[in-house]
């Protein structure tokens, strides 16, 4: 597993810190853990969509530069 070192605004550091307090979690890597897979299930589709423009788009250029 790595570990990840992350720098918060306080407001949200606190907003997690009561998610862990009220019990929706067992600790704040927890909820880190959580946003983010959330975050990546959400938003995995698009995010590949749009690499695969990229790279299609860097083809397209290679093949006319090499005309």
């Amino acid at each position: 597993m790595k570990t990840l070192a992350l720098e918060l605004p306080d407001k949200l550091a606190t907003e997690i810190a009561n998610l862990v307090k009220a019990g929706w979690f067992v600790s704040e890597a927890e909820v880190t853990r959580q946003a983010l897979a959330d975050f990546l299930r959400r938003f995995q589709p698009q995010l590949q969509e749009e690499h695969q423009l990229q790279d299609i788009a860097w083809a397209v250029e290679q093949r006319k530069s090499a005309r």
